[in-house]
């Protein structure tokens, strides 16, 4: 009951301050007729003010002075990513039908294996659309909207050539339509336009996938942007005839955007903001769907290489992807697995939607921190730890290694 008091509290805040606007403005314009005219004539024009105001407001303003944020308004070409006080009352009645998830994260090891076959195939992927409440922080909970559950969706790996049949399933307990656009897709909104379901619904197309490559996929019903920032995106992978080059381990890895009315850090159910999402100012920004998902769960050994596929949910920010103490020894940049890779890359840029892979090998035993270099999102979310052990090397590295907690460069 308390987290779902805190989501309301903000709107009705706001509804309050509408309340307020009224009266005040009521009584400067009672304090200025007053001075021309007599009380009664004050009277008479203040109610033929506020009657023609209020007769003009309820049939062309109302319907979205209910909507959070009040009065914003957009130029899409779709409905603006505004709170219908509809869908408020639909999340506040059916509140106790949202499942709680212990964890909203994706495993980072979660990741089919790769494939060994030379001929294509039809390849059947089942995917549910779901609505949950889960922690971005510890005490801070989030409406997530979800692909199977977690943030991001599952990973999805086919290869150059396949014909995929694909069904998005949307759970009964959703409040809201969605669908899915997959980039690996040729075909009119990548799937969106086939796989539009309402809660309890399914749907299912076929898409041939033409080209090699590590593409994004995410929810595309409208407000785009609204259902992406929710949580609705994940990566998949198309790997070239004849495979990807061997290597010893493979992480899943998506950066993430999630704006709240409450400040970073507020505890309670927070309310989605959209003002600061068009701002592009998010309070957080994270791996793998909430703040520590990558802490305690990426593990290698010296030795090894490592393979990271990563992506950008978006919607705002470019991902200044870096890996600290390590260099990447290939980049397969914007998801381009039919180039010959960069070599030696330092940071790599992942724009909004988009996705690379990066490789490197680990020579020395210790942790490493995955951040976004513009660093003041480190802050808010943005970090990973690959630890790895084994033997030192002294002329790899050869130093007193101070265990001091957020040493970074």
């Amino acid at each position: 009951m308390f987290e779902s008091l805190s989501y309301l509290w903000q709107y009705l805040v706001e509804g309050f301050g509408l309340f307020i606007a009224y009266a005040f403005a009521g009584f400067l314009l009672y304090l200025l007729l007053r001075r021309l005219h007599s009380r009664k004539i004050t009277l008479v024009l203040l109610v033929v003010f506020l009657g023609a105001s209020v007769a003009f407001y309820i049939p062309n303003g109302l319907p979205r002075g209910f909507e959070y944020p009040f009065f914003l308004k957009t130029y899409g070409p779709a409905p603006g990513p505004v709170l219908p006080f509809e869908n408020v009352w639909k999340f506040l009645t059916n509140f106790k039908t949202f499942e709680k998830v212990e964890d909203i994260a994706r495993d980072p090891n979660d990741i089919p294996p790769p494939i060994n076959r030379f001929e294509t195939k039809v390849v059947k992927i089942e995917l549910v659309t779901k609505e949950v409440i889960a922690e971005m922080a510890p005490g801070v909970t989030f409406n997530y909207w979800t692909f199977n559950g977690t943030v991001p969706g599952p990973f999805l790996r086919v290869s150059e050539g396949d014909t995929v049949e694909l069904t998005l399933k949307n759970d009964p307990t959703s409040l809201h339509m969605h669908n899915i656009d997959l980039h690996a897709v040729n075909g009119p909104g990548g799937g969106a336009v086939s796989t539009d379901v309402m809660p309890g619904e399914s749907k299912t197309f076929r898409f041939k996938a033409l080209n090699p490559g590590i593409y994004i996929y995410h929810c595309a019903h409208t407000n785009v942007p609204s259902h992406m920032t929710h949580g609705l995106y994940g990566l998949i992978l198309v790997e070239p005839k004849g495979g990807l080059p061997k290597v010893d381990k493979e992480f899943y890895v998506m950066q993430g955007e999630f704006y709240s009315v409450g400040a970073l850090g507020r505890q309670g159910l927070q309310l989605f903001d959209a003002e600061a999402m068009l701002d592009g100012k998010p309070q957080y920004v994270v791996f793998n769907g909430r703040t520590g998902a990558l802490a305690e769960n990426m593990n290698a050994k010296v030795g090894e290489t490592v393979r990271l596929y990563v992506g950008n949910g978006g919607v705002n920010l470019i991902s200044s992807f870096h890996v600290i103490g390590e260099i990447f020894d290939r980049v397969y940049r914007e998801g381009d697995l039919v180039s010959p890779p960069a070599q030696s890359v330092q940071t790599t840029l992942i724009p909004a939607g988009g996705a690379a892979v990066v490789e490197f090998k680990v020579d020395y035993p210790g942790s490493y921190v995955l951040v976004d270099h513009a660093l003041s999102r480190f802050d808010r979310g943005a970090w990973g730890i690959l630890k790895v052990e084994g033997a030192e090397n002294k002329e790899v590295y050869d130093g007193v290694i101070e265990h001091t907690e957020g040493h970074g460069h």
